[in-house]
């Protein structure tokens, strides 16, 4: 077919183009070979022992050569600069250019009318005149060009790259194609430049990033239309490339051609900041420190002195630029990097906060012309951006949640400077930018950024029966000493949280029954420390916060104390069923001691192990609820005390029923003969007082005997809807009874004629029991005075049930004189009174 020809049917000839190149190509390589210009072998061939490495290295991407020398890539970029446009090469797949033969040459020589018949020129119109072809042809063209590139490329012992430069040729000329055409276009080429880029020819990939380089600089000399994507599209090679190529000069390459396109071209880039963060994100991750320590320089220039240009046409760039330096948080090789990344996050915060994305002179001119329209950054159902118009300054806050969820996610961060300063940036920029947030933002900060800080200590601290006797809860401690650092930041954090709520009340005051799970979920857990972190925090809210609640929000308050005194009581059933440990140790000593086999006993020693395990973890779980359901009365009575004048009766009678609740447990496990008796049998392994509960009984009763007491005194709101003396006088009947049980244990009865059992002779109280009963005389003494200030119709109504009671405690044994003299101040000042008013 003659050059004529060939221009005249250019839009028909579809997938003969690709014969048509081929030609081309071959008619170039006799150019060359009858100029004796040196073959492109010798700049592209692999050598032979590299060329065997390579065959036998298998990878899930293109192959690619592990190493190179450096001075490989310096001769490979030269022999590039040096060829490019000064000659072209043709030659697909075949033999090396040594391999020529003297019959050959002949040939070549006897044909030398025809070549130049033929010429360079006439061959290279059909390249500029690609721009001549319709919307059809040129895919066709580009298409079939790819092909024949990619097959000169591929030759292992003849690579070539004039088709690889014309496509670099053809590209530019038809740049001005219509946006359709042209995306089409580099659809194409994208491919083309991925699979030669990752090439397992090194110098022939760094050839097609250099020339991927040389498009984009002339690319980004076209100013990209509003609502157009294509700079980010035209990037992609890069992207795909950095993230597949092995060849550490591959990845370092892409960083400084991308360097390069920002410094150089700074204020055309548009939609192609997506793709330049997409190439340095994937440099934080790099396995080489310098390909990491590049990147970031670039990443700190291109911050401090182009940070205007990022999101002034796509405000949604800001995200990509906050995860690429969330990205550079998470360096291994360097913690200087990470801790300057987290400085850059502090700086885009105060960015964002000043509502200035976007909002440069030149963008507002361009938006006054109507060419941009920034998208929206919310999110469809479909995972796509949203199309529509920014048009608040408020509507930049969802700019916030990556930005705060990347500095939450480095409270995890072993690195104890790491995780300082991420939780000193996030508090710091909820707390001065906290201001600008609506509630919904508050709402989504608190479930996804602050609450997951929280995660792994209110989930994964659980003590099970994985350890041996003596090492459950004290190994359990020991494990959490070892991540001490986890607890000391969960502290603090956990303190900021509550800290940031009040600050912010008057917005956030919806979230408070989630703040206040949240801390209750700390005092649920089955480990002191965790528990005390959740009481100290609950504390500080109310010391912070009380005056601010109202009536319903303190309903909320109560309520939640009640939950976790419910949620923490302690749980003795499982040490009553337990076997007796004792003897399964001493049984086991003597089986071991008259074994005649190495397996006789074995199964039953592994029975008796995992008892033990059981038994000792039911103890050690008990006791743990027990210390905190004295840490969680006392912090109830301190938050009592600072809000009592503001506490209506309603909602203290919801506190009166949480400690009641504690009292009553504590002293069903104290009146457990069975339970004190197993303890006291494994007292070596429990330690525990007997009665295991009797502070946090005489404690609990104590606080509602005070709550019930004030109240009447107090008379706060909505006492008159609630029987507070109806309370008073049961509790007070209760806790004289509990006193009268336990002082009149020793005391036997027998059955007589009626019926009735009376008793028939008595044993002196141990004194153990006298201990006991000393340490319960407060608690009657304070009882015995509150019914002696009750009203006095009150106190005659009440008599009848009192007057029994009375009578019985002038019978027993007590263990202190407190009792007794308490006892005649009742009966001299109140009971005397009513005896003589109704004689």
């Amino acid at each position: 077919m003659t050059m004529f020809a060939i221009e005249e049917d250019a839009n028909y000839l579809q997938e003969a183009w690709e014969h048509i190149l081929t030609c081309v190509s071959r008619f170039e390589h006799l150019h060359l070979l009858g100029e004796g210009a040196p073959p492109d072998a010798t700049f592209f061939a692999i050598p032979q022992n590299e060329l065997e490495k390579s065959r036998q290295s298998k990878s899930a991407i293109l192959p690619v050569l592990k190493k190179k020398g450096p001075g490989r890539i310096q001769y490979a970029a030269a022999a590039a600069a040096a060829r490019r446009g000064s000659y072209d090469s043709a030659g697909i797949g075949g033999h090396a250019s040594g391999a020529v033969t003297s019959e050959q040459m002949s040939n070549l020589v006897s044909n030398l009318n025809m070549l130049e018949q033929v010429g360079s020129f006439e061959m290279n119109r059909i390249f500029t005149r690609s721009q001549r072809l319709n919307s059809e042809a040129i895919i066709d063209f580009v298409k079939a060009l790819c092909k024949v590139s990619i097959e000169e490329l591929r030759s292992t012992s003849d690579p070539r790259v004039f088709s690889l430069t014309k496509i670099v040729e053809i590209t530019h000329y038809n740049m001005n194609r219509i946006r359709l055409v042209w995306s089409s276009i580099w659809h194409v080429l994208s491919d083309f430049f991925v699979t030669i880029g990752c090439s397992e020819n090194l110098s022939i990939a760094i050839f097609a990033m250099d020339s991927l380089r040389q498009l984009a600089m002339k690319f980004l000399e076209r100013e990209e239309l509003a609502n157009y994507n294509f700079q980010n599209e035209f990037m992609k090679p890069f992207v795909v490339v950095m993230r597949k190529s092995s060849a550490v000069e591959i990845r370092e390459l892409i960083i400084r051609c991308v360097s390069q396109m920002v410094l150089s071209r700074v204020n055309n880039v548009k939609s192609g900041w997506k793709s330049m963060f997409m190439v340095f994100t994937t440099a934080a991750y790099d396995d080489h420190k310098n390909i990491v320590l590049l990147a970031f320089e670039i990443i700190e220039k291109i911050l401090r002195d182009y940070f205007p240009y990022i999101t002034e046409t796509e405000t949604t760039t800001f995200t990509d630029c906050v995860n690429c330096l969330i990205a550079f948080t998470n360096s291994r090789f360097n913690k200087d990097i990470s801790l300057n990344a987290i400085a850059f996050l502090r700086f885009c915060a105060g960015k964002l906060a000043e509502g200035d994305l976007g909002s440069s002179s030149r963008n507002r001119d361009k938006e006054n012309s109507g060419k941009i329209v920034p998208s929206s950054p919310y999110v469809g159902k479909d995972g796509k951006p949203d199309s529509s118009e920014l048009t608040d300054k408020d509507d930049h806050l969802y700019f916030w949640f990556p930005l705060l969820a990347g500095l939450s996610e480095l409270s995890f961060d072993p690195r104890p400077d790491i995780r300082k300063s991420a939780l000193q940036v996030l508090f710091d920029t909820l707390r001065n930018h906290g201001h600008h947030f609506s509630l919904p933002l508050w709402e989504r900060v608190f479930e996804s950024v602050l609450f997951p800080i929280f995660d792994y200590v209110r989930h994964a601290i659980d003590p099970s029966g994985g350890t041996l006797p003596g090492q459950g809860l004290e190994n359990d401690t020991n494990e959490l000493d070892h991540d001490a650092w986890l607890y000391e930041t969960c502290t603090l954090a956990l303190q900021l949280v509550v800290d940031l709520f009040v600050k912010f009340y008057n917005t956030v005051n919806p979230l408070l029954k989630k703040v206040l799970m949240l801390l209750i979920s700390f005092i649920k857990r089955p480990h002191q420390s965790l528990a005390g972190i959740g009481i100290a925090a609950f504390v500080r809210l109310m010391s912070n916060a009380g005056d601010l609640f109202s009536e319903d929000k303190w309903l909320e308050v109560v309520l939640s104390l009640k939950e976790a005194a419910n949620a923490t009581l302690p749980d003795f059933s499982h040490i009553v069923k337990g076997n007796n440990v004792t003897r399964s140790h001493e049984d086991s000593s003597t089986r071991n001691s008259n074994e005649e086999s190495a397996g006789s006993g074995r199964p039953d020693d592994d029975l008796e192990s995992l008892r033990t395990r059981s038994l000792y973890f039911a103890v050690s779980d008990a006791k743990c609820r027990a210390a905190v359901q004295l840490l969680l009365i006392q912090a109830v009575m301190e938050i009592y005390n600072m809000y009592r004048g503001q506490l209506s009766a309603k909602n203290t009678i919801v506190l009166f029923d949480a400690l009641h609740a504690v009292a009553s447990h504590a002293h069903k496990i104290n009146s457990d003969s069975t339970l004190r008796s197993k303890l006291q049998e494994l007292g070596s392994i429990t330690q525990m007082q007997d009665p295991p509960l009797l502070r946090l009984e005489n404690e609990s009763y104590q606080i509602c005997l005070t709550f019930l007491q004030n109240l009447i005194l107090d008379r706060p709101p909505s006492y008159e809807e609630v029987e507070v003396e109806s309370y008073l006088i049961e509790l007070c009947k209760e806790v004289l009874q509990f006193y009268l049980d336990t002082a009149q244990s020793g005391q036997l009865f027998e059955p007589s004629a009626d019926g009735h059992q009376r008793p028939h002779w008595m044993i002196p109280l141990g004194s153990a029991r006298r201990r006991e009963l000393a340490a319960r005389a407060p608690l009657v003494v304070g009882t015995l005075q509150a019914i002696c200030g009750l009203e006095e119709d009150s106190f005659e109504n009440n008599l009848g049930h009192f007057f029994p009671l009375l009578a019985s405690l002038i019978s027993c044994e007590h263990g202190s004189s407190e009792v007794q003299v308490a006892l005649s101040d009742i009966l001299s000042s109140s009971v005397g009174p009513v005896l003589f008013r109704s004689c």
